[in-house]
């Protein structure tokens, strides 16, 4: 973090921390971020609601594919008009882990339309009812 760049980019950094340490982390590479005119790019696994909060923009990504790229308050609006929302008790970070998690195929739970009968939806699929 020290020299002429001024872009970071960070894969896993929450790896052997505690949700607590990681929050921290991550709120000072948001100071850094914004007094600096710095852009970050961090990669994480399952973070926790106030993490998630700290973010700007979200790249999600599943199996190798980009699914939503854009700002984290669109987000949840972005999967709903996708046919995908978000319960109130459910964190958002959660939610999107598990609609695009092929092993657990929550997203039958999660479908705007209950009338409709959901099943897994691979990422060709959701990207091409998207695009």
């Amino acid at each position: 973090m020290i020299g002429p760049s001024k872009a970071l980019f960070m894969d896993e950094i929450s790896t052997g921390l505690d949700s607590s340490t990681t929050f921290q982390v991550l709120s000072c590479l948001q100071q850094l971020a914004q007094v600096s005119q710095y852009t970050v790019l961090v990669s994480l696994l399952q973070p926790a609601r106030e993490t998630y909060q700290l973010f700007d923009d979200i790249v999600l990504m599943a199996e190798g594919k980009i699914v939503y790229h854009g700002p984290r308050s669109c987000i949840l609006n972005f999967f709903e008009l996708c046919g995908f929302k978000c319960p109130r008790r459910k964190g958002a970070a959660d939610f999107l882990q598990e609609v695009l998690n092929r092993t657990l195929n929550w997203n039958a739970f999660y479908t705007a339309n209950t009338l409709k009968r959901a099943s897994f939806i691979s990422h060709r699929k959701f990207l091409k009812v998207v695009v």
